[in-house]
């Protein structure tokens, strides 16, 4: 059977996670979750993590497999993820990869060619040794002093990825956020995204958000402030979280914070677009042909 996997990707509320329980029960397979937040164990409303019933007895993997004090990298989730897709690509399963954190998603789906500059093993062992001596954060601030860019896009954390951009600088004299990155897909993969009005994916954005304040986001923040969970801790930067702490120590009004909550996630959405739409041959659905039947159609036309 062809190795080929399934994406279901786009912006947040746009109904990814029913999709894909939908065409795992069609296909007898399971998913896995391609979401910077669901990681995290006790981060359950802030993160519309799916509950049981919403998962439909379909398996999800890399959901609750980190300690809300740790922190988590790109490289960390592909170290993860990597070996559960080969696992059922080996059983003649199609892996679901449903999410919306692009970078995750990529790190499944290509090898990066980092522009044109060349490998250099001489000034890659020299970063190494300096991590080893001063720490990610220092070598972390090195990036920062030369790429801005690239250093947005990356946590200190992801050392590997630091290391390489601090590389590219030093071999080519260029910025690696001016260079064209090229991805080498590793998998026959179909990505699909549903393709909400503006408008309409907003409105369903203000009631996810609406409906997370009656399940008790509020409560739920205070309970992993009172578990001892530092407000600066990777997990607590997500939307959702850190305005409602920033609202508890204001002593702002719930529906303050619920409108920089839905601000915000509005402008992540479309910075989740924009990312989605430099994915190679995505296939962008209507809501009402974001079915299970339709991506089975589509797949079938691809093998």
């Amino acid at each position: 059977m062809p190795r080929k996997v399934l994406v279901i990707c786009g912006a947040t509320a746009s109904g990814k996670t029913d999709l894909a329980v939908d065409c795992a029960l069609k296909f007898n397979t399971e998913i896995i979750s391609a979401d910077s937040q669901l990681i995290y164990k006790g981060l359950n409303i802030g993160t519309a993590k799916p509950t049981a019933e919403e998962m439909r007895g379909v398996k999800h993997h890399l959901i609750d497999v980190v300690d809300p004090t740790e922190t988590f990298s790109v490289s960390d989730y592909a170290e993860k993820a990597l070996p559960v897709l080969e696992n059922l690509l080996s059983k003649g399963k199609i892996p679901i990869i449903c999410g919306g954190t692009g970078f995750y998603i990529n790190s499944l789906l290509f090898e990066f060619g980092y522009g044109n500059t060349a490998a250099n093993e001489r000034v890659r062992e020299k970063y190494t040794e300096f991590l080893e001596k001063y720490g990610k954060d220092a070598l972390f601030d090195k990036l920062r002093e030369v790429d801005t860019e690239t250093a947005e896009v990356l946590h200190p954390n992801d050392t590997k990825r630091v290391i390489r951009a601090l590389e590219i600088f030093e071999v080519s004299g260029k910025k690696k956020s001016e260079q064209i990155d090229k991805l080498i897909p590793k998998y026959d993969f179909v990505a699909v995204a549903v393709d909400y009005p503006r408008e309409e994916l907003y409105a369903r954005i203000n009631a996810r958000v609406d409906e997370m304040f009656k399940l008790g986001l509020v409560e739920e923040v205070e309970t992993l402030l009172n578990r001892g969970i530092d407000e600066n801790c990777q997990c607590m930067q997500a939307i959702g979280y850190k305005e409602v702490v920033l609202g508890l120590k204001n002593g702002d009004l719930r529906s303050t914070m619920s409108d920089i909550i839905k601000q915000n996630t509005r402008h992540y959405a479309k910075r989740q677009l924009t990312f989605f739409k430099k994915t190679p041959n995505l296939i962008w659905l209507e809501p009402k042909n974001a079915t299970a039947d339709k991506i089975a159609g589509i797949l079938n036309e691809t093998y």
